[in-house]
């Protein structure tokens, strides 16, 4: 089905504007027509069938479910929490002000947030068609881990300690509510949602959403198609393959003054392994892109501490770039196509 975009790309490049497939311009016009067509569409249809099946899911509801559960449990579930969630960064502090409200573990609640802007519905259906199942479900499983194990360590190092003032009061006093009246945290029964309602709900995501990242994708699949059309192919693996152990921590510093939500950067990320970037690389430069831009630290410091956020920029370098020399390890087992 998927050819449909491809045939129609070289229709329109080749047939109606008229540029010659061998050469630059061409090949990056190509690029950029087959995979906004694809993207786009792809999107419409799945965040709408998507949205369907999240209508009836009461966000308060699962905040008070996660709050019950034991605190490795926790880690999980705050970390898929935010993969289902289609926030970014920024967008995201809010409900992270909210779980710290409620009196739920700090280190879970970043699970959530280290999660929330690497991992949702649209990343993933962006990358299972660009790049794969196997790509898309590696990504996934790599994009928890580094909630679930940032969580874990800010825990250990009992991180709730260099909140600010006002949040770390909010989270000892709920804290101590959950400890003598647990009854408070119980779930309560939500209504469910006739086939209209979720309908318009679903009408309503549809819009929000692809209203606020259609010019992400744009801007991606812009950048990929400079790449794809204008970059020397073998470039990449020759400057920074996956021989090099230096290219994954230069990649993961690179990301850090961009700022892009996962919509945006896939396409970029297509076209970079598609040139020869290690897969890894790709992973860590991309990862550090949506997940530790220094606008979302900045968005971060309304609540947190510079020992707290220094604490949690360090982990997050770190887990990229273990992700990304040990990706580049095993990918020639794992991706056989790139």
């Amino acid at each position: 089905m998927l050819d449909i975009f491809t045939d129609f790309a070289n229709w329109l490049t080749y047939s109606v504007i008229g540029l010659d497939p061998a050469t630059r311009l061409g090949t990056s016009v190509h690029f950029f027509i087959e995979d906004t067509t694809k993207i786009l569409f792809l999107l419409v249809v799945m965040i709408y069938v998507i949205a369907l099946a999240r209508a009836a899911l009461d966000l308060e509801r699962v905040r008070a479910y996660i709050q019950g559960k034991n605190r490795f449990a926790g880690y999980a579930l705050g970390s898929g929490f935010g993969a289902i969630t289609p926030f970014c960064s920024c967008s995201s502090i809010p409900l992270f002000l909210g779980f710290t409200s409620a009196g739920i573990p700090l280190g879970i609640t970043m699970a959530f947030l280290f999660t929330s802007p690497i991992i949702n519905e649209v990343a993933v259906i962006m990358l299972w068609s660009l790049l794969g199942w196997k790509f898309t479900l590696a990504y996934v499983v790599i994009g928890m881990a580094v909630g679930i194990i940032g969580g874990m360590i800010l825990d250990a190092m009992k991180g709730e300690r260099w909140l600010k003032d006002f949040a770390a009061k909010a989270y000892q006093k709920a804290t101590q509510t959950v400890k003598e009246h647990p009854e408070e945290t119980a779930i309560q029964p939500v209504q469910k949602m006739t086939f209209a309602e979720r309908h318009q709900f679903a009408k309503n995501e549809l819009t929000d959403i692809v209203g606020r990242i259609w010019k992400w994708v744009l801007i991606g699949v812009g950048l990929g198609a400079a790449l794809h059309g204008f970059v020397p192919d073998g470039w990449f693996a020759e400057n920074l393959g996956s021989g090099q152990l230096w290219s994954v921590p230069a990649a993961v510093l690179a990301g850090l003054p961009l700022y892009s939500n996962a919509t945006g950067v896939i396409p970029v990320m297509e076209s970079l392994i598609m040139k020869g970037l290690p897969v890894g690389t790709t992973l860590a430069f991309c990862m550090s892109t949506v997940a530790a831009s220094f606008p979302e630290f900045i968005m971060l410091k309304q609540v947190m501490t510079f020992r707290l956020l220094g604490l949690i920029f360090m982990i997050l370098l770190a887990n990229f770039m273990v992700v990304g020399w040990v990706i580049n390890a095993i990918s020639p087992w794992l991706f056989t196509g790139f």
